[in-house]
């Protein structure tokens, strides 16, 4: 038996789960916040040393450590034939203004656990492996989200993403050369073998399930609207309920119908209205205008788009029996996504070789892994999160659950690499 025969046979006894959480921990201490989660927004002196830390780590780990111009990180780890493409994890070590210790930075440090590990036991892949560090997937400084996989993507320009600005009015370019990580890397054009994304679920399924692994088949389709409802303002006293023109009447009768939709179409269907603002917005006013957002979203193309035309047959409706006009805008257009079934088979078979209760899953968020997965093979794997919670300060994650997941990620990368070896993963 080959010493990488034996890792793939029985890998959840070699990753250290100490030294994964120990990682997670320090990293966390890097805008650190009083309720116990971090504010380290993208392209800020605490992202700087966020990354130089993860940069020490890596080239510590032996990795060649190369930075592309929008700031991606790449921390390569060599394999026998440095012609393959190498097989790739990570995700993004920004956060939300009030974000947790674990999104993102889960998936960045299972990636160099993996790297660690496989040096401990001295095995050598075939094809390379690497470890990257997205830049801006969350979008709470510069928008737009998931910015830094987009370039590599070439979903959006590099010209585009280095004019974006915050609030303030400074571009993601000068916040890059502020903080020293605007690379020399070409951004596009380089292949990808497979590429793994460790992630907390965000949500309560695998916590409810009493699952340790999501296996994730895709993500959900997203359609997003703007709603402009249009009546009359009037007196609320003298104005009797028959003849009024209340808009904002007729966006409850919108917002009842995402929720009866999305609950009409399981599984996976989910429907907000995350934004809704009346005006004038007086106690005394019947609101003559409301603007509302519309948030879709379907594993299936074609239930998606039954969840739309129902929905905007009630505002036709609703509109007529209210006296009320309309605008609809469409802002978001993200259609569903299946990842290749060789990695998702490769997830299954990890979890199921070690012994790990796990069920199937649909990502209802995005995530760098969506844009990847246009540039070649690419799957994700889930851990619960305490109370499906995320984007919070309180996010929590059980070190057991995390360490099963970044043996997980390490039994899959490792059978990617053979099959990317043996041509039976298309670069």
């Amino acid at each position: 038996m080959t010493v990488l025969q034996s890792v793939l046979q029985s890998a959840h006894l070699h990753i250290d789960s100490q030294r994964l959480w120990q990682s997670l921990m320090e990293l966390a201490r890097l805008g650190a916040t009083a309720k116990g989660g971090v504010c380290r927004l993208a392209l800020t002196d605490l992202d700087r040393q966020a990354r130089d830390l993860l940069v020490q780590w890596c080239e510590a780990a032996g990795c060649t450590v190369s930075i592309d111009a929008v700031g991606n990180i790449f921390a390569r780890r060599a394999g026998r034939n440095a012609q393959l493409p190498p097989v790739m994890t990570g995700s993004h070590i920004d956060t939300q203004p009030t974000g947790g210790k674990f999104d993102g930075c889960f998936g960045v440090l299972a990636g160099l656990e993996v790297i660690r590990t496989l040096n401990d036991l001295g095995v050598e892949t075939e094809a390379p492996l690497e470890v990257v560090v997205w830049t801006n997937e969350e979008g709470s400084r510069f928008a737009p989200c998931m910015m830094g996989s987009g370039v590599f993507a070439e979903k959006f320009t590099l010209e585009e993403a280095l004019a974006k600005t915050d609030a303030n009015g400074v571009t993601v370019g000068e916040a890059l050369n502020a903080i020293g990580y605007a690379g020399s890397r070409q951004v596009c054009g380089h292949p990808v073998g497979a590429y793994f994304e460790a992630h907390i679920e965000q949500g309560p399924i695998l916590e409810d399930q009493h699952k340790t692994i999501g296996v994730v088949l895709g993500a959900l389709g997203q359609k997003w609207f703007d709603l402009k409802l249009r009546g009359v303002e009037a007196h609320a006293g003298p104005t009797p309920m028959h003849l009024r023109k209340d808009a904002l009447v007729g966006a409850a009768a919108v917002v009842a119908a995402v929720n009866r939709t999305a609950l009409g179409h399981q599984p996976h269907a989910c429907g907000t209205v995350g934004c809704l603002q009346a005006y004038p917005g007086s106690r005394n006013v019947i609101p003559g205008e409301v603007r509302m957002t519309l948030d879709f979203r379907h594993l299936e193309p074609e239930r998606l788009d039954s969840m739309i035309a129902e929905v905007r047959q009630v505002i036709d409706s609703t509109c007529k029996e209210h006296g009320l006009s309309y605008e609809l805008t469409p802002t978001a257009d993200f259609p569903p996504l299946y990842f290749d079934k060789g990695c998702v088979a490769a997830v299954r078979e990890a979890a199921e070789g070690l012994g790990l209760t796990h069920m199937d899953i649909v990502s209802g968020a995005g995530h760098d892994a969506i844009f990847l997965a246009e540039l070649g093979p690419a799957g994700m794997i889930f851990v619960p999160c305490e109370g499906g919670i995320s984007h919070n300060e309180i996010e929590n994650a059980a070190p057991e659950d995390l360490g099963a997941g970044c043996a997980v990620l390490l039994r899959a990368m490792l059978s990617a690499s053979v099959a990317v070896a043996k041509g039976r993963l298309a670069a």
